[in-house]
């Protein structure tokens, strides 16, 4: 009896601590990109987020969101415009200017997403170049975050030149401005 017991103790403990190094490597961590842009290539310059590392669950993590209007045409220069999240590829995230990172909680992670499927799911024409651009809705992710966010009027169209001024808002990051 007291062998089994002595078995069982020693199973249990390997069990508890596999489930606690499993919960000790699980981490998921949020970059802040930025894209500069080129009408001549194409492409306006953009803000967005990356999502990678594992849940505690063990569900693997590799995403990014944007936020940008269905179409570039002059409409988006008018006022209210259909809208849409989108996901660059990985070459493309690859060409971008990554300003800094933070390591988030499941429950953290989940508050984004919740967030992204808000905004992909208002209704109506919701992309505003003044008011919801992609960098109002990465502002809106930091903010979820606890970081500090502004929206100069200077920098609403300059994604680079506005997350630089949210790294320097935030010195706790440990980032620097990218040139």
């Amino acid at each position: 009896m007291i062998h089994r017991l002595s078995r069982l103790a020693v199973h249990l403990f390997a069990l508890i601590a596999l489930m606690w190094s499993g919960a000790a490597m699980a981490e998921v961590q949020i970059h802040f990109h930025s894209f500069n842009g080129s009408v001549l290539l194409g492409r306006y310059p953009h803000t967005f987020i990356v999502l990678d590392g594992t849940l505690s669950s063990g569900q693997v993590v590799n995403e990014n969101y944007g936020f940008s209007a269905r179409r570039a045409t002059t409409e988006v220069l008018s006022g209210p415009v259909e809208h849409m999240v989108l996901a660059e590829s990985e070459r493309n995230v690859r060409r971008t200017n990554r300003h800094f990172s933070l390591t988030i909680s499941d429950a953290q992670y989940r508050r984004i997403i919740a967030e992204v499927q808000r905004w992909q799911n208002a209704p109506g024409k919701y992309y505003d170049l003044e008011t919801r651009n992609c960098i109002h809705f990465v502002g809106e992710m930091a903010r979820i975050l606890g970081l500090r966010v502004e929206y100069p009027g200077d920098m609403l169209r300059r994604p680079k030149k506005w997350l630089n001024h949210i790294t320097a808002l935030n010195p706790q990051l440990g980032a620097r401005a990218i040139d």
